[in-house]
């Protein structure tokens, strides 16, 4: 993985910067700012993030394979070029269905 400096100004192939490791999640932070983050997961199939709430709005962009997402209590599916918007202070969960890599935007609110 490249440094986050030498991202900037780079076309990216967001599936490739990072690798999928056995009955694991892998994370790669590619921007950290006030304003907000961008990190890249990779979850092995089977693996998840249990349920747990954030204070901003999450943006999780699907890159390979499909995943579960419960919001609320509500189960949405996900599959690889899809994207799902989770509301600040709703619990959420996730889980790899098949294995799978998503970029999450965490907008920051004031």
């Amino acid at each position: 993985m490249k440094s986050k400096t030498t991202l900037k100004g780079q076309v990216l192939d967001l599936k490739r910067l990072i690798g999928y490791s056995k009955a694991s999640i892998v994370s790669q932070t590619l921007m950290d700012k006030p304003a907000g983050t961008l990190t890249l997961f990779a979850f092995d199939a089977g693996q998840g993030l249990s349920e747990h709430t954030a204070p901003y709005d999450a943006v999780v962009q699907i890159l390979d394979g499909e995943a579960e997402l419960v919001i609320g209590g509500k189960t949405v599916k996900a599959v690889a070029g899809r994207t799902v918007i989770m509301p600040a202070r709703v619990p959420h969960a996730v889980r790899a269905t098949t294995k799978f890599k998503m970029l999450l935007t965490m907008i920051r609110q004031k």
